[in-house]
């Protein structure tokens, strides 16, 4: 290259000795195929020699398309989330998309106001992890033009690609297995009202209980998916008056990590007084003390789902409704024989 400045395209072709519309070929992942390996290999050697990096603006104005896809999750604290953004962004990228993630902080104004932002700044469609009864997403993406697509969430009579875990039985298991064990006074702290998770999880619980003879000694609602509401929530269960029981099972891990504290502070140990199961497998559930026993749900089988799901209707494809993953049960040291009454 013989002047100052930042190279371009047509740099990159005459020192690869190609046409430009090869360059552009070369250097998308969607279309390298149209091409030979030597020559895509030939025009990558001449990229990388003069620092090349191809426009994102540039190639948006050609195409109609930023190559962006955005992912909204409820909380970026909740470990679970990570491992399933983590499977999203690989499958997107292996396609050539970005993704750029946000936060809706399970706020139904600040989710549309999202999807929104995230329509100017042009991306290609949304991915949701936040779905909640009253979601205004659906509406919105349809308003804006933009493919959606739920993961680990579903909504209720929407007609979207959907991938979640087999909530219902995946919970199951966990009732099954405290039954083995020989618990019969169970409890359960439920997720927060208008989340499809935990209305499927406390139907399986229910459902287990009544093939047994039996239904949970008690139900308390957590106001959200965090450790702290699940303190909260196993301290309404404590109260003095309230049904006795052995075990609790909690609609998600950091449900079950508050009920560590709220029976701590009582002076009931896990599991020598009370079992506790979990749900999600999240990181490090094997770390905490006792290590908690919990129903594994396919992090990155989801979010490759929901990227592949995406990747079909950008390509236009009518991408698959509704997609249940099956989930597995982890034996861990938060559960026991109940002690003799």
């Amino acid at each position: 290259m013989d002047r100052p400045g930042r190279p371009n395209i047509a740099d990159v072709a005459r020192l690869a000795g190609v046409h430009a519309s090869t360059v552009s070929r070369a250097l998308d992942p969607a279309a390298r195929h149209r091409i030979s390996a030597a020559v895509a290999e030939r025009v990558a050697a001449a990229a990388e020699q003069l620092g090349y990096r191809p426009s994102a603006l540039a190639a948006g104005l050609r195409s109609g398309r930023s190559h962006t896809v955005g992912v909204l999750v409820p909380d970026l604290t909740n470990p679970v989330f990570p491992p399933i953004v983590q499977a999203i962004e690989a499958a997107l990228a292996g396609a050539g998309y970005v993704t750029l993630l946000a936060s809706t902080e399970a706020d139904p104004a600040k989710e549309a106001l999202l999807i929104r932002r995230m329509a100017a700044q042009g991306a290609d469609g949304i991915i949701l992890a936040s779905a909640a009864t009253g979601s205004p997403a659906p509406e919105a993406a349809a308003r804006l033009g933009l493919p959606l697509v739920l993961v680990n969430r579903r909504l209720p009579g929407a007609q979207l690609p959907t991938i979640v875990s087999e909530d219902a039985a995946g919970i199951r298991l966990a009732v099954e297995h405290l039954l083995d064990l020989g618990h019969r006074r169970i409890a359960h702290l439920a997720g927060p009202p208008g989340v499809a998770t935990a209305a499927d999880r406390l139907r399986g619980l229910r459902a287990a209980l009544r093939a047994a003879g039996l239904a949970p000694v008690a139900v308390a609602r957590a106001r959200a998916y965090t450790r702290r509401a699940g303190a909260d929530a196993a301290r309404a269960l404590l109260k003095p008056g309230r049904p006795a029981f052995t075990a609790i099972v909690a609609a998600n891990d950091l449900l079950a990590l508050g009920a560590y504290d709220a029976l701590r502070a009582a002076g009931l140990p896990v599991p020598a007084v009370v079992s506790v199961t979990g749900f999600n497998d999240m990181p490090m559930a094997d770390l905490v003390d006792p290590p908690l026993t919990t129903v594994r749900i396919q992090h990155a089988g989801m979010g490759r789902a929901a990227a592949e799901a995406m990747l079909a209707r950008l390509r236009g494809e009518a991408a698959s409704g509704l997609a249940r993953l099956p989930a597995t049960l982890i034996r861990r040291g938060s559960t026991a024989a109940p002690r003799p009454a």
